[in-house]
């Protein structure tokens, strides 16, 4: 009994100690470039209540109200499930009518530079905005917004902004930025494999070992021979870009999606732009990007590079919901042996938060 007692503790002992040996320096370079989580939360400067209590219990309000739409049938959250990480599981939307591209999910949002699968909207509070007034997701107007939140709102919309009266468009923006607020809380928590990420920093090679093995094998390809980390980088696992991922953009006949290109011409025509006059960021900081981006041949059917946090919760995949499931997706993306796929997937499945 103490020789197999004293055997195993050798065998723990390697395996920890091996934990950081198995990566060479350039992977460990790349595994620690993915963290750490969470980033420091900061208050967006174009957005005048970002991070204020009251704004932010506004906008869960708002974000539960079905009276917003056009309709008063259909809510943020009929797409943006809560227990479903925010998402709604579908392959495609449907607010009122069935729309052309996959729902992301909102949690992380806060952390995005551009919003859409098409980056068309600079800031959270102008994506919060766009669904709004979209005829086939809640086919509302200004007019509208503004009527409910004077009926209905007018003690917490002057609570928040103070002011009383403004026009239509502006309190409808104010909508947006409410939303918005309340959308930054959505963050999502630490993760087993933020656990391995630390416990490698900091040399420690004992906390290391409890990170599952398939998962620190689909880690290895991930920052290696799968190159995923080349787009799928950084604490969010994102550059916030854009890519033609090989998925078809038809979405009927005679139809493309157009992707990024489209998108950053209703960006650029947009009056809530971030150049615009509803930018609370008095500097223009903020919209330098929006300045200077240029739509270019190379961007049809170009799409946001989603975060992969809580990736596992969100399927399908892809802007129009075409891959069912992760190990899909690492199929289609790659040319890996059947385990190796596995190990990815379970690589993935490591960045679920509790």
């Amino acid at each position: 009994m103490k020789v197999c007692i004293t055997l195993l503790l050798v065998t723990l002992a390697l395996m920890a100690k091996a934990c950081a040996s198995e990566f060479g320096p350039e992977e460990i370079r790349k595994i620690l470039l993915q963290g750490p989580w969470p980033p420091p939360l900061r208050a967006d400067p174009s957005n005048r209540v970002s991070g204020k209590s009251e704004a932010i219990k506004l906008g869960e309000r708002l974000f539960f109200e079905p009276r917003l739409s056009g309709t008063g049938s259909v809510l943020c959250a009929t797409c943006h499930v809560p227990f479903r990480g925010f998402h709604d599981a579908r392959p495609r939307a449907f607010g009122l009518e069935q729309v052309e591209r996959n729902t992301p999910s909102l949690l992380n949002a806060r952390f995005n530079r551009w919003f859409g699968w098409d980056g068309a909207q600079d800031s959270l509070w102008a994506q919060s905005i766009r669904p709004l007034l979209d005829p086939k997701e809640m086919r509302a107007t200004p007019a509208h917004v503004a009527e409910l939140m004077r009926k209905n709102y007018s003690n917490e919309y002057q609570a928040v902004f103070g002011r009383s009266s403004a026009s239509d468009e502006e309190i409808l923006v104010d909508v947006g930025k409410a939303l918005a607020a309340f959308q930054e809380t959505l963050v999502t928590g630490r993760t087993p494999f933020d656990d391995f990420r630390d416990a490698l920093e900091r040399g420690d090679d004992a906390a290391a070992a409890g990170y599952p093995l398939a998962a620190r094998r689909g880690l290895r390809i991930f920052v290696g021979k799968g190159n995923c980390s080349v787009c799928h980088f950084g604490p969010q696992f994102t550059n916030g870009e854009f890519a033609d991922t090989g998925v078809p953009f038809f979405v009927a006949p005679g139809r493309v999606d157009p992707g990024r290109h489209g998108g950053i011409q209703r960006l650029k025509a947009s009056p809530y732009n971030l150049l615009g006059r509803y930018n609370d960021d008095t500097s223009l900081a903020t919209a330098t990007g929006t300045r200077h981006v240029e739509a270019q041949q190379r961007n049809f059917g170009e799409f946001r590079v989603p975060g992969l946090r809580n990736v596992a919760r969100t399927a399908p995949y892809m802007h129009n919901g075409s891959l069912a499931t992760l190990r899909d997706v690492v199929r289609f993306h790659s040319e890996l042996y059947e385990s190796e796929v596995e190990d990815v997937v379970a690589f993935l499945e490591s960045l679920t938060a509790p």
